[in-house]
């Protein structure tokens, strides 16, 4: 329960990028310790920005920024940073841990049995699932023992059990916690407020109560608010109609025809500037590769982890066109090591049909080349180079010409999530093979993903823990490798 002790207090404060991309715009905002809220905003707001400027790693413009200095900090990032993934588990603890050398493997233990993991320590943090990474990267955070622990997209890659073992853990902690998701009913469990971070005024806006009961408060505004100026269009119509008839008729009553016009300017000034919702992307559709006949992908074989080893288990499956098949299984077991492998099948176990374009959907977006612009990226996956289309189609993903120097390295998860997405749609391919795709995406673009993948006429593999996702799309079969591993 939040105290009456100031944890963090933003009054005016200003960020911008030095390309001028705004951020931050006077925001202010006042959180209490040992409060729990959500931080929302459309991908690309600046959520990781903002964490950043509590954590002091980005200094603002302007303003000022308050958080007890008696008070640590610790962030659980979205992803493990490329340059620690080849650290063993030890030595990834070891750049967070704070306290003396003797103490880390204790400490290790502890934070490891309260994230719910049994690793070896001495294996590369690369070597584990995505989700196996996520209780890593909580566990990297609650290493520090901090006052104040933010959290960025911490269900990514988590099954039920590990989300499970999250809220608990949020619904019993005294921290101050911030916490940045897209997962409605994980954030209703233990929020008692909301920051909403507004990408088209670069503001901060400040709710108090559970996660719903905020969502429906700003609607209910919204409603009030649009209503209200709807009554002001239809007076201002009828003023300017009026007038236009009075200043007609001469004498005095060019008058009152002035006299109404300054009434429907002063209406039009208080007309309220309503709260302008997220952007959704447009509606799209992956176009399947043509001239298509036989099984797409023939997979005879997959690799099961048991007991951190690799179990190979025969398998007889194949795919053709209009075929999809859900992957599913608890962390850990091989589902995105087992993607891999069928994405490029010389690795042995899966034989894909010649010519066969795969549309390959990576969690950790490897598949994307950091170092090219967004303009770069969606133009090298084209067979048939088309900026027109290019540009049509990454707008209808919110990738505006504003954005397309932009390289991939700079965007934010989302964004990257977004790019991935023109890819697939400009590639065309015969095969989909989607890891986790709804990781870092705003709740507004799921039913839209959903509703292009539920379309696609070709072969589709993929993996997905959200279950109110995959229920939007169709599914001809269903591969448990949990299930597979029990016929050992």
């Amino acid at each position: 329960m939040a105290s009456d002790n100031l944890a963090i207090r933003f009054g005016n404060v200003s960020y911008e990028y030095s390309d001028g991309k705004v951020t931050l715009d006077e925001a202010s905002f006042t959180l209490r310790e040992g409060s729990k809220v959500a931080l929302m905003g459309q991908n690309g707001a600046g959520k990781s920005t903002l964490f950043n400027i509590i954590q002091g790693k980005l200094k603002p413009l302007s303003g000022k920024m308050f958080i007890d200095s008696s008070n640590t900090i610790a962030c659980s990032q979205q992803v493990i940073p490329r340059d620690q993934l080849e650290l063993s588990v030890e030595d990834f603890f070891s750049v967070y841990f704070r306290g003396e050398d003797y103490d880390l493997g204790r400490k290790i233990k502890e934070v490891l049995r309260v994230v719910n993991l049994t690793v070896p320590i001495d294996k590369a943090v690369k070597e584990f699932s995505g989700g196996q990474q996520a209780r890593l990267l909580l566990a990297s955070a609650l290493i520090q023992d901090p006052d104040i622990l933010l959290l960025d997209e911490p269900t990514n890659n988590l099954d039920a059990e590990g989300i499970g073992h999250l809220m608990m853990f949020l619904m019993s902690t005294e921290k101050t916690c911030v916490v940045i998701s897209h997962d409605a009913d994980f954030l209703n469990t233990f929020t008692d407020g909301v920051l909403y971070l507004d990408i088209w005024t670069h503001k901060v806006e400040q709710y108090v109560g559970d996660y719903y009961s905020v969502i429906e408060e700003i609607k209910a505004r919204v409603q009030k608010e649009e209503m209200k100026n709807a009554q002001y269009e239809k007076k201002i119509k009828e003023n300017k109609e009026k007038s236009n008839y009075f200043a007609n008729k001469g004498g005095k009553m060019r008058l009152v025809a002035r006299k109404m016009r300054e009434e429907a300017k002063e209406m039009e000034e208080s007309k309220v500037d309503v709260r302008k919702e997220d952007k959704a992307i447009r509606t799209f559709e992956i176009p399947v590769q043509q001239e298509i006949n036989g099984n797409i992908i023939t997979i005879s074989e997959v690799s099961i982890m048991k007991d951190m080893q690799p179990t190979v288990m025969p398998l007889e499956l194949a795919l053709r066109k209009n075929q999809h098949l859900r992957l599913t299984g608890p962390n850990g077991i091989g589902k995105t090591t087992l993607l891999e492998k069928l994405a490029s099948p010389e690795h042995g176990g899966a034989v894909i049909l010649d010519g066969i374009r795969v549309g390959y959907y990576r969690q950790d977006f490897t598949t994307l080349d950091f170092n090219q612009t967004i303009y770069e990226a969606l133009m090298s996956v084209m067979i048939e180079k088309d900026e027109e289309r290019m540009r049509s189609v990454a707008s209808g993903f919110l990738l505006t010409r504003k954005v397309m120097e932009t390289k991939i390295m700079h965007l934010s998860e989302g964004q990257k999530g977004l790019v991935a997405f023109a890819q697939l749609v400009l590639l065309e391919p015969g095969l989909l093979i989607l890891d986790e795709p709804t990781n870092h995406i705003n709740f507004r673009h799921i039913p839209l993903i959903a509703k292009a993948l539920d379309q696609y006429k070709g072969a589709m593999i993929l993996v997905s823990h959200v279950e109110e996702f995959v229920t939007q799309i169709k599914m001809d079969e269903t591969l448990d490798l949990g299930k597979l591993l029990t016929k050992e």
